[in-house]
């Protein structure tokens, strides 16, 4: 860079210079009055953080540079080196005295602004304040503790100590820069400058304390490269609805798509993306069930993958065969960039995975909160995340800019069959010809996909929206209050649901015939009669239900998989093996396994199933509890049911349960070891809005020894 001197008019005029053009004024006055500075004794005060040193402005130059005589020079050759090592100490000094000065300058700032404890920085340092998790660590340390991740040895515990050091480390590559010849090839080229460590924490300084960048330089070829290749424009985030046949995906999952200039400009050119994905690093090795606990309770590590969009979309639509939502996020550009350098920052830490409360859909909303401090996002959902959660409260705080549906291979290929049975109908056949039907629901016959063939283009859809956007469906949380009769006694119901859908609730925004629940409780409070014999407790716990779900896949639809169920829950059962069984509570461990099939109209243009669905089921059962004859029984016969859609705010489903139950062989002659207990059910639901219902249950046990046979109950339902 050269300056060409001019002859300029001087306005004398007074005028204000910001802190943005002070700053470089105040460096090249420190360095031309550092001759005279430098061997002055260095003040106290600017060595300890907490007191400032005198403003720089105060300082005026006093001294030129001292002159050396070239005859001096060439008859006296020991002079050279002399002349050199006193230079070389006078540049130390000068570099001492410039990092001294803007330390005071920005300590004094950091001191009033009260940047120490600024959301924005503590969050950059995994401080959360406002995070209320009970697996999580005390507010008043940062959740990382890997100590290469803090500049201070206090910097887990101590955010203004962080700040200080990191402080410390500018002043010094900035004092470096400005006294280095820019014409001079930089060496710094080890990636171990914080320029280049902690690009987001030194961009997000810059800003606060007005630092020039231009002045602030080091190679950083690593975090070039990572940048260059992603080139971050904008970002949306991917929803991939939920997957009962893996219980990992049950509960659905989201990524963030990083989209390049180039993929803006033809966002079908997948091929230019790239997918962030959080997820959980657990071994392979170990069984489902420890699997699961590890990821629950935090002993495995979270990883950060960035892998090309096209294989991550891949994997979704046409591995697990899951409909996909995607919404563009409402961010800055500068945002985005910020965004991507924190996750430069982060992507090699080693940090406790939990399942409900750190993963996947809570670090898009940590994201989002370290350049939008003033959202809170991930505040508000503090004990439990769930991607279809975090999609509604980015929906309602106006974060998402367009949305975008992509349909699995199977939704397509039940479009083409819903098209084949509606013209077979038309030409008088009730039923498509089974070859035909087999070949379209073939994913080897029928390759159909929402991906070009060389899997690099994301094709244009062809077909309708599907009724299984998240933002539509009710929330997950679910109250009742119920009010009923069992036998001859009265009762009120009270319940709780953590989450999720059974297929009574309101369909929409879920994927069809979706069912499972997590987390649910009821307590009932009878009005006894004291006069009744077999008048049950005034309070009874009714059930608590840790998981209880269905995996409904029709063998007439083109969704593949088996159709299954399974439960692990506590309940109350009617004991039938004994004369005036009354109900007891339970410990319950039961799965099932069958067939479904969907029958009915579907909506047209569009890849969903018909909407009615009956099922068969093989179904095993365990229980055990005090109360019960012999503490235990075990079950087995076949569950079978319909579900039937009347419109779009009222569902009733009837089902009929055949277990056989054994308890042992019994000595008692009043005392059956053995028996069917069959169960019929009625279930009836009315939407009143999205977040209200009526519900109304009924119950017969067809069993002669058990003091009350029916069960009826009216509830009203909100979800919330």
């Amino acid at each position: 860079m050269s300056i060409k001197l001019t002859s300029i008019p001087i306005d004398c005029t007074l005028m204000t210079i910001g802190l943005r053009a002070r700053l470089p004024l105040a460096i090249a006055g420190l360095l031309l009055s550092a001759q005279t500075q430098a061997f002055l004794p260095t003040p106290l005060s600017v060595l300890e953080s907490d007191t400032l040193s005198p403003d720089v402005s105060s300082t005026s130059p006093t001294s030129t540079a001292p002159t050396y005589s070239n005859s001096d020079a060439l008859s006296e050759p020991d002079n050279i080196n002399s002349t050199e090592l006193n230079i070389q100490k006078s540049t130390l000094s000068e570099s001492s005295l410039v990092t001294e000065r803007l330390l005071s300058i920005w300590r004094q700032q950091v001191k009033t602004d009260k940047l120490a404890q600024h959301t924005t920085w503590r969050r950059l340092l995994y401080f959360y304040d406002d995070k209320n998790s009970v697996l999580g660590k005390k507010k008043t340390e940062s959740l990382v503790d890997d100590p290469r991740f803090f500049l201070s040895k206090n910097g887990q515990r101590d955010s203004g100590a962080e700040l200080d050091a990191m402080l410390a480390a500018l002043a010094q590559e900035l004092a470096s820069s400005s006294a280095t010849d820019h014409n001079q090839a930089k060496t710094d080229a080890n990636n171990n400058s914080v320029l280049c460590r902690f690009p987001a924490r030194v961009a997000w300084l810059t800003e606060v304390l007005a630092i020039d960048a231009a002045s602030l330089s080091a190679d950083c070829p690593e975090l070039d490269e990572w940048m260059s290749t992603l080139a971050p424009e904008q970002l949306s985030i991917m929803f991939a609805q939920e997957y009962l046949d893996n219980p990992l995906s049950a509960f659905a999952h989201t990524l963030l798509r990083i989209d390049s200039k180039a993929s803006i400009a033809d966002p079908n050119q997948i091929d230019k993306a790239y997918a962030l994905n959080y997820t959980v690093d657990g071994d392979p090795n170990d069984s489902f069930p420890i699997y699961a606990t590890k990821s629950m309770i935090g002993s495995y590590n979270s990883a950060i993958e960035i892998d090309l969009y096209p294989e991550m979309l891949a994997k979704y639509l046409q591995d697990d065969e899951r409909d996909t939502w995607t919404y563009q996020l409402s961010l800055t550009p500068t945002e985005v960039q910020q965004i991507m350098r924190h996750v430069w920052e982060t992507k090699a830490l080693k940090m406790p995975y939990y399942f409900t409360t750190d993963n996947c859909a809570s670090e898009i909303l940590r994201l989002i909160d370290v350049v939008r401090p003033q959202q809170n996002l991930l505040s508000q959902l503090s004990y439990a995340v769930v991607p279809s959660d975090v999609i509604q409260l980015l929906n309602d705080k106006q974060l998402l800019a367009s949305t975008t549906y992509t349909p699995a291979d199977n939704t397509l290929r039940q479009n083409q069959l819903n098209e084949k049975k509606q013209q077979r109908a038309q030409l008088g056949y009730h039923n498509s010809a089974k070859q035909t039907v087999n070949k379209i629901k073939s994913a080897q016959l029928n390759p159909v996909s929402s991906m070009s063939a060389d899997g690099q283009t994301l094709l244009k859809r062809q077909i309708d929206v599907s009724d299984n956007n998240p933002i539509d469906r009710h929330t997950l949380q679910l109250g009742t209050i119920g009010i009923g009769k069992r036998g001859d006694d009265d009762y009120i119901d009270i319940g709780f649901r953590a989450g999720f859908h059974d297929t009574l609730d309101h369909a929409s925004g879920y994927p069809q015939f979706f069912n499972l629940e997590g987390l649910a409780a009821t307590l009932r409070l009878y009005d006894t009669d004291d006069n009744n014999p077999n008048q049950p407790d005034n309070v009874t716990l009714q059930n608590v239900t840790l998981i209880r779900g269905r995996s409904f896949n029709p063998v007439n639809a083109a969704k593949k998989g088996n159709t299954w169920g399974a439960s692990i829950e506590a309940t109350r059962v009617n004991d039938g093996s004994q004369e005036a069984g009354t109900d007891h509570l339970v410990g319950s461990v039961g799965y099932e396994k069958g067939w479904s099939w969907a029958f009915g109209t579907p909506a047209a243009g569009t890849g969903e199933m018909p909407p009615q669905l009956c099922y068969t089921l093989l179904a095993g059962t365990g229980q055990v509890g005090r109360g019960i004859n012999k503490g235990f029984r075990l079950g087995a016969g076949i569950n079978a049911g319909c579900r039937y859609q009347i419109n779009n705010q009222l569902r009733a489903q009837a089902e009929l349960q055949l277990p056989y139950w054994y308890h042992g062989s019994s000595d008692e002659t009043n005392v059956r070891g053995h028996y069917w207990q069959p169960i019929s059910s009625l279930g009836l639901q009315y939407d009143i809005d999205k977040k209200q219902a009526l519900r109304i249950n009924a119950n017969y046990e067809w069993q002669d020894l058990i003091d009350a046979n029916d069960d009826i109950q009216l509830s009203y339902r909100r979800y919330f």
